[in-house]
């Protein structure tokens, strides 16, 4: 039987890794498409562009697989969330396009980052389990 170490995660736990950096670059790369070229509040680009800096901060925690940073990564997102929200219904076409799409990223990374947390969780009792089970046998 092979185990799974929390330092070399098996399929599904590399999986929501990848699926939540996927989705933290998704709404990087939207909030900036978006503020300055896309529908942006004012012709020419925003200064609503800067929302994007905060999404930055995490990238390089979840390329690390800091565990810490997918906890926080996915209470954070609410905030971005909440944004798509008001903007789905307050803004006209294509803002409001866009504010779901940003919704849908953000439901991805927190569904992403809570599977994440939890398998690598898993796969560390399974294999402090499995190192423990020799010892008293």
């Amino acid at each position: 039987m092979q185990t799974v170490s929390p330092q070399e995660p098996g399929g599904a736990v590399a999986a929501t890794r990848w699926l939540a950096v996927g989705s933290l670059l998704g709404l990087i790369v939207l909030s900036v498409a978006w503020e300055l070229w896309l529908a942006p509040l004012r012709p020419g680009g925003s200064w609503l562009v800067l929302k994007a800096l905060p999404l930055c901060i995490p990238l390089v925690g979840l390329l690390k697989r800091r565990m810490y940073t997918y906890r926080w990564v996915s209470l954070v997102v609410w905030l971005y969330f909440t944004e798509g929200v008001v903007r789905a219904w307050s803004d006209k076409a294509p803002g409001n396009w866009l504010a779901l799409v940003e919704i849908a990223l953000c439901l991805l990374l927190f569904v992403a980052c809570a599977a994440h947390v939890r398998w690598r969780q898993r796969a560390a009792k399974a294999a402090a389990a499995a190192a423990a089970a020799p010892a008293s046998a």
